[in-house]
């Protein structure tokens, strides 16, 4: 242990002897490890950090799917819910969810509430006990007895003032009374992040009829595997269920529609494809610490000439090849711990900045933080990056020959023999083919970003306003009553000084909600039995929706006023809803049904528009269907679209206004703009490219400093040799010819060495790019032109300070 604390402070004075060189190397490795650390800190609460529930690794997600018809996750139905429910030897508990809407009312202003009604087993499911009071109860789950509310814990703190008495008070939602019998802790997120309530769902005898509600996917389900009980032989049971049910129902499952059930477990669920996306960053900013210590073990290799007689001398005093290792790699170690301090301050600001740059759809994203696991993860990383660079440096210094190096006095080291300067190229070579690697792959995704965001919406999204309406039930019962009051305030914002059009649907494009679909029937055309009925996405909508969107009409007619309770049904379809039904014919005038297929009602179709990107920007096109809203019985919560001549936020006072003055307790809420759901819709993506385009900029600085330190340090060494060819008449064009050629000699053995490694490492990324290939030849060439052409400037600098070289002082000092 003496030896070892020797070892430090002898460090120490070392490094602090030499100050530029610690500089560097601090920054240089700081910059690699502080990426590293930052990127790591979202992996970790991203992925890594459990969630806050009782065993997570136990509770899974219950999906359904209809892969030939496009749906490869969805809801349960209820009587699936049931069903899966049964199966006691696989699942310890289950319970299901569905999101509902609440508004909040007795207060200065009405305020909407994110409302999740849950089943009473799903709170015992998750394991989470409630700060005050208690979970919802079994016989409070059922239809007329659910009148209670369990809190989430920022809505009890924001509305509610933290009351501790708040336990048996009476809470106004939609008009109706409901008794708080919960308060949930902060931490509980759990299936969904912006959730203010819980009520129970209570569902009803005909919400579980077991043939007319099979079809009926509409509930989010969680389940707990029993002790001992896999994921595989979860799915295992769920297939043989699947397989026994689509026998016994073929009305609703069809042999040919692709139809099972699937579980995933919990975190998987709510991650997502983020999980791709975060490996690639990680990844990145592996390869930028790769080149950072590359730099500096090109540093630790040039300053070693200047220590060859301090390591012969000691040599020659009866140190050991080990101890002299140990000596210089307890320096490596001691830098990269150094770097590595000043690394996690960089990492404490990045972490920061992606908390507040980061999309608000990054699954976790409060849970992204500096904590014991990160602080291991920068220490270690730190060691080991201490021990990479180092390891080469040390080695060949522990090699050196004692009686060369006293021989030579002063000049120990001065000249690097081959085997120092292959090793230095090599590092070279690696920094460049790192660099090319990295560089290649945010070229791809920045194409593939590009190409994204340059597809067309199928909407113009500039100059339209939006916000979202809940009608509550117990006040707008009847299906009159509603249109009416969309009637009448659609009237009244289409007369506002600004506004070109109102209108209102049941779900926005790119907003991730109101996204419906169901099967139809064509009449007079009767589908081969096993095969799967037409489908479509469905939405319905107000007169004047298409042109406050300014979606193109390309055949028939927009739907309008007219279009009332008591007029004709009719239905607006898609142009790709009309290529996929009606190959190469002419969907109007021709009848559809989603009832009956012999009596209806039938809707009629008069009209066909241009497709829209309901779900996202780079999800192929699904055809929809188009519903006139005064012929829907259930649409009480819809999104007014208003087209404006100016400014669109400037108008959301005065559209609040005319909501307040048809109903004082209705509130607005979601209010932004089509340009905002547009920006939001590729948010994650634009933050992936900055991200890595950013640690793409770093490799690239990196490599090229790397690329100086080398050449600069060949030409200092060899300044005698210039200066003599020079003297014997050498021209300067010959000398920053050969510098030049045998940097860009490592440069191209880099790149090339890089487009190997980059055709194979970009294939694994595929899946992430859009609109262009993992091997785009353009983004290769380009990026490969880029590198290079920084290098040989880099290379550059150092052989025109060669060519100024004065052979009277180069060979006076010689």
């Amino acid at each position: 242990m003496e030896i070892f604390w020797k070892d430090i402070r002898y460090t120490l004075r070392i490094l602090r002897s030499h100050l530029g060189f610690t500089t560097v190397a601090v920054i240089a490795l700081a910059l690699g490890i502080g990426a590293n650390t930052a990127i790591f800190s979202v992996v970790n609460g991203v992925l890594l950090r459990p969630l806050p529930i009782a065993d997570p690794d136990r509770v899974v997600v219950v999906h359904e799917r209809f892969t030939v018809i496009g749906l490869p996750s969805i809801g349960v139905s209820a009587p699936d819910f049931v069903d899966i429910g049964a199966l006691k030897d696989v699942f310890e508990s289950t319970a299901v969810v569905s999101g509902d809407n609440y508004n909040l009312t007795g207060a200065d202003k009405p305020e909407r509430l994110n409302g999740v009604t849950v089943t009473s087993e799903f709170f015992q499911l998750l394991g989470v006990k409630p700060i005050l009071g208690r979970w919802l109860l079994p016989e409070e789950d059922k239809p007329g007895a659910n009148r209670s509310i369990v809190l989430a814990h920022g809505v009890w703190k924001r509305l509610f003032a933290s009351d501790p008495n708040i336990i048996g008070k009476q809470v106004s939602l939609n008009g109706q009374n409901f008794a708080v019998v919960g308060v949930m802790p902060a931490s509980f997120i759990v299936p969904f992040a912006r959730t203010d309530l819980w009520t129970p769902l209570a569902l009803t005898q005909s919400q579980m009829d077991p043939v007319a509600e099979r079809g009926h996917q509409w509930l989010f389900m969680l389940a707990r595997l029993k002790p001992g009980v896999s994921v595989e032989k979860g799915q295992s049971a769920l297939n043989i269920l699947a397989k026994r049910n689509a026998e016994k129902y073929p009305n609703n499952f069809p042999a040919q529609i692709g139809w099972g059930i699937f579980i995933t477990p919990i975190l998987q669920d709510i991650v997502g494809n983020t999980e791709r996306a975060l490996a690639v960053l990680l990844a990145a900013v592996g390869l930028v610490l790769l080149i950072a210590c590359a730099n500096v073990a090109n540093l630790m290799l040039a300053r070693a000439s200047s220590r060859y007689r301090e390591i012969a001398i000691r040599t020659a005093l009866g140190a050991g090849r080990m101890r002299i290792i140990r000596q210089l790699l307890t320096e490596c170690v001691i830098l990269a711990l150094i770097g590595g301090g000043l690394g996690l301050l960089f990492a404490v600001w990045g972490v920061d900045a992606l908390r507040r740059l980061g999309p608000a759809n990054l699954p976790r994203l409060a849970d992204i933080t500096i904590d014991g696991w990160v602080l291991g993860f920068t220490f270690a990383v730190s060691c080991v990056a201490g021990l990479l660079f180092g390891l080469a440096p040390a080695l060949q210094s522990a090699r050196s020959n004692v009686h060369e190096s006293l021989k030579e006095g002063g000049r120990g080291g001065a000249t690097a023999g081959t085997h120092r300067q292959r090793i230095r190229g090599l590092l070279v070579v690696s920094e460049v083919a790192l660099a090319m690697v990295l560089l290649v792959a945010a070229g791809l995704l920045i194409r593939s970003f590009t190409r994204l965001i340059e597809v067309h919406p199928g909407f113009d999204p500039h100059n339209v306003l939006t916000m979202q309406l809940s009608l509550p039930q117990s006040k707008y019962a009847k299906a009159p009553q509603v249109a009416a009051f969309y009637e009448q305030l659609l009237e009244r914002i289409a007369s506002l000084p600004g506004v070109e059009a109102a209108g209102a649907t049941s779900g926005l494009p790119l907003s991730g909600s109101g996204q419906s679909s169901g099967s139809f029937t064509i009449q007079g055309r009767v589908p081969t039995k096993g095969d799967p009925a037409p489908h479509a996405d469905q939405r319905i909508i107000a007169p004047d929706y298409f042109r406050a969107m300014k979606i193109p009409l390309l055949r028939g007619r927009y739907i309008s006023i007219s279009d009332g309770a008591s007029a004709p049904q009719v239905v607006v379809i898609d142009d790709v809803l009309a290529k996929t039904y009606w190959p190469g014919q002419d969907p109007l005038g021709r009848k559809v049904t989603q009832s009956d297929p012999q009596k209806g009602p039938f809707q009629t179709v008069v009209g066909i528009v241009a497709n829209v990107q309901h779900r996202a920007l780079d999800v192929a096109p699904k055809g929809v269907m188009y519903y006139p809203h005064a012929q829907s019985a259930a649409a009480n919560m819809m999104s007014l679209v208003v087209r404006t001549r100016g400014e669109p936020t400037t108008l959301a006072a005065a559209i609040r206004g005319e909501v307040q003055a048809i109903d004082p307790n209705q509130p607005v809420y979601e209010i932004k703009t089509m340009d905002q759901y547009l920006t939001e819709s590729v948010a994650a993506n634009r933050f992936s490219v900055q991200l890595l385009a950013l640690f793409a900029g770093v490799a690239l600085v990196l490599a090229a400093v790397g690329i100086y330190g080398v050449m600069s340090y060949s030409v200092t060494q060899k300044t005698h040799e210039i200066g003599i060819r020079m003297a014997l008449g050498a021209r300067q064009a010959d000398v920053l010819r050969e510098v030049v050629g045998k940097g860009m000699c490592l440069v191209l053995a880099g790149v090339g060495a890089g487009l190997v490694c980059a055709a194979i490492v970009t294939r694994l990324m595929s899946s992430l790019l859009f609109g262009v290939s993992a091997t785009d030849p353009l983004t290769f060439a380009a990026v490969a032109i880029v590198l290079s052409a920084v290098a040989m400037l880099a290379c550059y600098v150092p052989a025109r300070r060669a060519t100024r070289v004065d052979p009277v002082v180069a060979l006076r000092y010689e």
